[in-house]
């Protein structure tokens, strides 16, 4: 039977059938099309910043409060883009940047970040929402998806970032249920690869000690599975004015040889005067971690973050310095087991400590030494039969 032979599809042409369920609707007026795969062209990934995040795609990124999340992101990602620095595929070519923010004041925080960190301020915009009616309102997806297409595309803009992501998705639909997130999420991408634009929202993660970075995101698992990459934020265990940023998933590369980089943001005044003055935080990195952000979070969770490693350093170099410095690996292990610390504590305290790693001999010998350490000198060792 052919659908225009159908007496239900007959009855709901003539509008015998006043409201049929929709459903049956939708039977009706959906197709499939079958695309051969020798006839898709493949693309390569163009990259707005170098394996993190990629032109045309959503990105997240995720961590608890306190962070920095809108400052490494709203000000110095921004301050990137719009000068033309950010490794990537418009590096040297400055873009615009779209911010559509909530949480912050643009007049007390979000424009002096910016001058802290240097953005092109004239290729910054803010996004707001009216409605016909001169309403003010906040930008909403899937609601606001055709308009601000138009606004991408008139100003040249690259990057348009949710802060936070939960806070654009329309108030009808439930941010704890899969598919209704992907209502908002799935035409929204749909739209970045349409107009070669990144999307990056920021989440912040549920309050329990989950050491998954992805699974520590908070509401649906939707989040996490629409965007292509997600970069997690979270505060150094070893030292708390200090947090690491670094990538925890990707489906366009591999992740594992993308370093995580560490910084901590300072206080700084960028305008007023001395009596009433602009202050804002500015990041400053600080190098390469040399823990991706699951050991990061192992460590803050499972071993008892900065104390227990704190108090594994200061024990092993209490040993260290008792033993000349220097002592096998195996004898450190064995000692430091007797009062209680890991394995992978203490080897965390040799990382925080720097120690010099030596191996040599057959069989391999592996031994932790303070660098640079100079044994005390010793009166009793004195040869005092030979001449000074």
């Amino acid at each position: 039977m052919t659908p225009t032979s159908d007496p239900i599809f007959e009855r709901i042409i003539a509008g015998d059938i006043v409201d049929p369920l929709e459903e049956e609707k939708d039977a009706y007026r959906r197709k499939i099309v079958l695309t051969c795969a020798d006839d898709i062209e493949m693309k390569p990934v163009h990259w707005l910043w170098e394996r993190r995040i990629a032109e045309g795609e959503l990105a997240l990124l995720a961590g608890p409060p306190g962070v920095g999340k809108s400052t490494i992101s709203g000000a110095e990602w921004v301050a990137w883009i719009t000068t033309g620095t950010m490794k990537g595929r418009y590096f040297g070519q400055p873009k615009g940047v779209i911010i559509a923010a909530t949480e912050d004041s643009w007049e007390h925080t979000i424009k002096p970040r910016l001058v802290g960190a240097g953005a092109d301020l004239k290729r910054v915009f803010r996004c707001e929402v009216f409605t016909r009616e001169e309403v003010h309102a906040s930008l909403s997806l899937p609601l606001d998806i055709p308009a601000l297409s138009k606004q991408i595309k008139a100003y040249d803009v690259k990057l348009v970032i949710l802060d936070p992501l939960m806070s654009r998705v329309s108030g009808s639909l439930d941010t704890h249920k899969d598919q209704e997130v992907r209502q908002a999420l799935e035409p929204l991408t749909a739209m970045a690869k349409e107009s070669d634009c990144a999307f990056l929202g920021l989440i912040h993660t549920n309050k329990s000690n989950n050491t998954d970075p992805l699974k520590a995101i908070m509401a649906s698992a939707a989040f996490g599975a629409v965007a292509r990459t997600v970069l997690f934020a979270v505060k150094d265990p070893m030292d708390e004015k200090v947090s690491n940023v670094g990538i925890v998933k990707s489906n366009l590369s591999s992740i594992w040889d993308v370093p995580t980089y560490r910084y901590r943001i300072e206080n700084r005044r960028v305008g007023g005067t001395d009596a009433d003055p602009i202050n804002t935080g500015v990041v400053v990195w600080m190098g390469d971690s040399d823990r991706t952000i699951g050991e990061t979070l192992e460590t803050g969770t499972a071993e008892g973050g900065a104390p227990a490693v704190e108090e594994a350093a200061a024990w092993l170099s209490d040993y260290l310095t008792m033993n000349g410095g220097t002592s096998p690996s195996q004898e450190i292990k064995k000692e430091g087991s007797k009062v209680g610390i890991s394995l992978s504590t203490m080897d965390r305290a040799r990382k925080r400590l720097k120690l010099d790693t030596i191996s040599e001999g057959m069989p391999r010998k592996t031994t932790w030494q303070i660098p640079g350490y100079v044994q005390p000198f010793n009166l009793k060792e004195l040869d005092t039969t030979k001449p000074f």
